[in-house]
């Protein structure tokens, strides 16, 4: 009995000691985040969703977005196909060279699909993903000879530029952090973890308020009271201004636009966003 009475000590210890040190290790990862700088002329294009905004656009279940800032050029996500999104990027005139970083949300094919078609386009570009992504995955993108970062905890991209680390059990994702003179900006590729739960942990990590929400919130099958909760706690939150698209859902869009009337942004493929 005293025998099993110490090894389930050792046992509670080294648990102990373990969740520790992964807590320190997301404060010391967390800490950049703060009183970093700001950036400016942030302009973000969505570039392949489901929703139509730009008529000359083909649009396509999924969500991809390019964003510009200073000398960097950031594609989050992929949409679904690469030869709608390397379409609708060649009539915006988007040169997929100029990509330097793809940041995957998560696994789902209508966000990861269309990455292939980019890589043959330019392999010279570092690809975020979530560290729980298939080990075939990342090899499949290594072998184009492009460089893979395996996300788990918050990290830094750029000055100002930030994932919310991997969030969620079942379907694990990430969101994107962009720190803005007028506040933050919040991307999302689904929201599988719950839209709440990212803005959340964004404002957790920065201490700074955010001013736009955009990309999928995941509320096509919700109901309408936990669309107004949704809603509500937004502006609890003292969320600014929305954009979404993708996966939130006609009903949930139509509420989120009653709601914030002339700080809501319709999004759909083509739409160009600038944060001055």
């Amino acid at each position: 009995m005293k025998k099993i009475i110490i090894l389930s000590g050792i046992i509670l210890l080294l648990l102990l000691i373990h969740f520790y040190r992964e807590g320190f290790k997301t404060r010391r990862e967390v800490a950049p985040m703060v009183d970093d700088m700001k950036l400016s002329n942030v302009t973000i294009t969505t570039v392949y969703d489901n929703r139509e905004y730009d008529k000359r656009l083909q649009t396509g279940w999924g969500f991809s977005s390019l964003i510009k800032v200073k000398d960097k050029t950031i594609l989050f996500d992929t949409g679904g196909d690469s030869e709608i999104l390397l379409n609708n990027m060649k009539i915006l005139r988007m040169n997929p060279k100029t990509i330097d970083t793809i940041f995957l949300s998560h696994i789902h094919g209508d966000h990861t699909g269309g990455l292939t078609g980019i890589l043959e386009e330019n392999s010279k570009v570092t690809v975020y993903l979530p560290e729980s992504f298939p080990r075939s995955f990342k090899n499949r993108i290594k072998s184009y000879k492009s460089n893979v970062v395996e996300v788990s905890s918050p990290i830094k991209i750029y000055d100002g530029i930030y994932s919310t680390g991997e969030l969620g059990t079942w379907i694990k994702e990430q969101s994107l952090i962009i720190k803005t003179e007028k506040g933050l900006v919040v991307i999302t590729g689904c929201a599988h973890p719950g839209i709440v739960n990212i803005v959340k942990r964004a404002k957790e990590l920065t201490k700074e308020n955010v001013y736009l929400v955009m990309g999928g919130f995941h509320l096509g099958g919700a109901s309408n009271s936990e669309i107004d909760y949704i809603i509500k706690s937004f502006k609890e939150l003292e969320v600014e201004k929305v954009a979404p698209s993708h996966c939130t859902g006609d009903r949930a869009i139509e509420s989120f636009k009653k709601e914030y009337e002339n700080d809501f942004i319709e999004n759909g493929v083509g739409k160009t966003i600038i944060i001055e």
